[in-house]
């Protein structure tokens, strides 16, 4: 990546202020839409609408700083996708935008990462980029309309516990009293299978996050989420072939990416929380948050997990925390792994927190159980503080890439 041209003034200058970042979003589209529409390894011309324009874009950039070697086609440009990590590109981006391992094509599957549908859901290219949201308040209304808030929980746990379903277990969940209220919305949430998930006749899920794992072309098997890669190679959930793979139905995959994947990370730190002795709600008030956490004093917490890969993203998508139910204090939680991956995670969240979030600070999985654990034995006071340092501008050294 380049230096920028210019820097924006002060610690939290403006993203649209660097003339690259919504050809990121472009980017991300294209890669998204092609991705929709078959393999990533062959298309022909012409090109979809929203890929030519990434295309030429992304030429046009490389144009306007001297760049001379630039992606003829969309093989060349889906090459750089998967060959090249995005601090890479000629491009004019903030600072802390990308790190080395940050590509928009996955380099051993040839599918989009979960940055680039994380770069694809924050940008502004209509509904399609915010179906994860649309499903879920309409299951919230659906269920308050019912007044159920069984009904909102089970609908939670269907998505996170069961992103596959076979045909039978489809069938099963229309038996399901608690999901009566939400029972068209999951024919929209759940989708036909591709065959591209399929080896050897049969389809198997991981171990760790339940999603499908894709057969690579080399052999091994690959798993969507991030998290669940750096963990090492992903052990084999079920196999399912023959008539358990007939009409095998899998969820959306902004569902997967946005409410699965975050729904696991959720799930397990609740686990950990009430292995302490804590009293641990899950999407209390029809999922005003994702935890409610109550001490034995009556000292409430509210917790949202994040389970992003992005977190200067993540930081610009930073609000307080729901009021209702009451609590005391609130904070955002991103997985360990998460942030590990990434130099610097929590410092470029801060850096790029907006002013309405009201300073909302973000801990780890771990720094937030160990918290806990200090408040039971004793500890008095606010603990869910940020105590990071003001931020500091974007040294004029050269960008601090993270």
């Amino acid at each position: 990546m380049s230096p920028a041209s210019h820097t924006p003034t002060g610690a939290h200058g403006n993203w649209l202020d660097y003339p690259d970042v919504r050809l990121v979003h472009t980017l991300a589209g294209a890669v998204i839409q092609l991705a929709d529409l078959g393999t990533l390894s062959a298309f022909s011309l012409p090109y979809p609408a929203e890929a030519q324009r990434a295309l030429d874009r992304t030429v046009l950039a490389c144009l306007m700083r001297g760049v001379e070697e630039v992606p003829r086609s969309l093989p060349e440009l889906l090459f750089w996708c998967h060959s090249r990590p995005l601090e890479d590109w000629p491009l004019d981006l903030p600072p802390d935008a990308f790190g080395p391992d940050d590509f928009l094509v996955d380099p051993e599957a040839l599918v989009p990462t979960q940055l680039c549908h994380e770069w694809w859901i924050r940008g502004r290219d209509g509904g399609a980029a915010h179906f994860d949201r649309e499903v879920v308040h309409t299951a919230m209304r659906l269920c308050r309309n019912a007044s159920s808030p069984e009904s909102y929980v089970a609908f939670r746990r269907l998505l996170v516990e069961r992103p596959v379903l076979t045909g039978v277990e489809r069938f099963e969940t229309e038996t399901d009293l608690y999901l009566a209220p939400v029972q068209e919305l999951l024919d929209q949430c759940y989708a036909a299978v591709p065959v591209s998930y399929e080896y050897g006749g049969a389809y198997i899920t991981c171990g760790r996050c339940l999603t499908l794992l894709t057969p690579l072309a080399g052999g091994g098997w690959w798993c969507e989420r991030d998290r669940c890669r750096r963990r090492g190679a992903p052990p084999h959930g079920r196999t399912l072939y023959g008539a358990e793979a007939a009409g095998l139905l899998q969820l959306a995959r902004p569902l997967r990416q946005f409410v699965t994947g975050p729904g696991r990370a959720e799930v397990e730190l609740q686990a950990r929380l009430t292995a302490l002795g804590l009293q641990v709600q899950l999407w209390p008030g029809f999922d005003a948050y994702d935890l409610r956490i109550s001490f034995p004093d009556g000292h409430v917490w509210a917790i949202d997990v994040k389970d992003w890969k992005h977190p200067g993203l993540l930081g610009r998508a930073a609000q307080p925390v729901r009021a209702e139910p009451p609590y005391d204090e609130a904070c955002w939680v991103v997985p360990r792994e998460q942030a590990e991956a990434h130099r610097d995670y929590l410092g470029t969240y801060r850096r790029n927190r907006l002013a309405v979030a009201g300073g909302l600070p973000l801990f780890t999985d771990d720094q937030l159980v160990t918290l806990a654990a200090a408040r039971l034995g004793g500890a008095r006071g606010p603990q869910l503080k940020d105590h990071s340092p003001r931020p500091q501008p974007p040294s004029k050294n050269g960008p601090d890439r993270a």
